[in-house]
């Protein structure tokens, strides 16, 4: 299994420097593909406007002769802040998690407000990118789209990239390091090279993607990813290096919730149909004087065990895939 992780790795990560922007309209061209690129967006005011304009000033038509991109969309999260104005002023089009698919209410998560993207984008290739990155790259973008407009057999790619926390260079891949490596080296060991496996920044074509179930928490990233492997198979899936990714950390109570959505979500693709015993996730903060369990208050949270259906299961989709 080794051998053949390290022969992936040869033939199926690259730099984004292999592939220059310049070169890639031609090739988009050349496919006859429509590249979408989805911002998921809660509370992200102060990075979002600035995600939005280097994408539009370097990816997209009229400042460039020919576009990558041809659609940019910012997925709104129910953001209380000035999110929704912040990427609308800077030229993205804003779409609420509400108004889509009105007739199923919309659940809190991530993987909740990719899955309805697939509804309001029109692209062959969907590129997903997180709207808290600071001093944002192009690279993000046009790095893992590249791959996909100029090798056909690829289905999936995602950016790989240092992250540091403090001091250290590779410090904030945190639940990255223990929890989903450690799953997927032990269950899914065909996925052991990937870097950033639970990363926000891969592009898919719409034809997978409308395959595969979403998990609507943090367990998205995993749950697709693994679903790609048994659905494309190893060698359609790729990854690219954009460099270094500058975002804001959760603290430990929050990454505590993440890598009990993400378990879930391994858990659910070992055992199809089984039940998590407990789907809720009890923390603990320190409690004022006189206060909790030996000065410790318990803090219970729902763990996401909800997963979308494919979207081409889904009426509406169908529909508007026909007209």
């Amino acid at each position: 299994m080794l051998e053949e992780v390290e022969q992936w790795l040869g033939r199926r990560s690259w730099s984004c420097g292999e592939r220059p922007p310049a070169g890639l309209p031609a090739a988009k061209r050349a496919a006859g593909s429509r590249v979408s690129v989805v911002l998921p967006a809660l509370n992200e005011e102060r990075t979002v406007g600035e995600i939005v304009s280097a994408i539009r000033r370097e990816l997209m038509a009229p400042a460039r002769p020919v576009g990558l991109v041809d659609e940019l969309v910012v997925m709104d999260s129910g953001s209380t802040d000035r999110t929704a104005q912040v990427a609308a002023e800077a030229g993205a089009q804003v779409v609420h998690r509400d108004a889509v698919l009105p007739r199923l209410p919309a659940l809190p998560g991530k993987g909740e407000v990719l899955w309805r993207s697939l509804l309001v984008t029109s692209g062959d290739i969907v590129c997903f990118v997180d709207a808290d990155l600071r001093d944002f790259s192009a690279d993000f973008v046009s790095g893992i789209v590249g791959p996909l407009l100029t090798d056909p057999q690829l289905q999936l790619v995602k950016a790989m990239y240092d992250r540091p926390l403090g001091d250290d260079p590779s410090g904030g891949g945190r639940v990255t390091e223990l929890v989903a490596r450690p799953l997927l080296n032990l269950h899914w060991p065909r996925l052991a090279g990937f870097v950033q496996p639970l990363g926000g920044e891969y592009a898919a074509r719409r034809t997978l993607l409308e395959q595969l179930p979403f998990p609507v928490g943090y367990g998205v990233e995993l749950g697709l990813l693994v679903d790609a492997l048994h659905t494309a198979g190893l060698d359609a899936l790729g990854q690219v290096d954009v460099g270094v990714r500058h975002h804001r950390h959760q603290d430990g109570r929050a990454l505590g919730r993440m890598a009990a959505a993400i378990h879930h979500t391994a858990q659910v693709r070992l055992a199809r149909g089984s039940r998590l015993v407990r789907p809720t996730l009890t923390q603990f903060e320190r409690a004022g004087a006189g206060g909790g369990f030996a000065g410790f208050a318990p803090r219970s949270h729902a763990v996401d065990t909800v997963e979308r259906p494919p979207m081409r299961e889904v009426p509406e989709y169908a529909a508007r895939r026909a007209a």
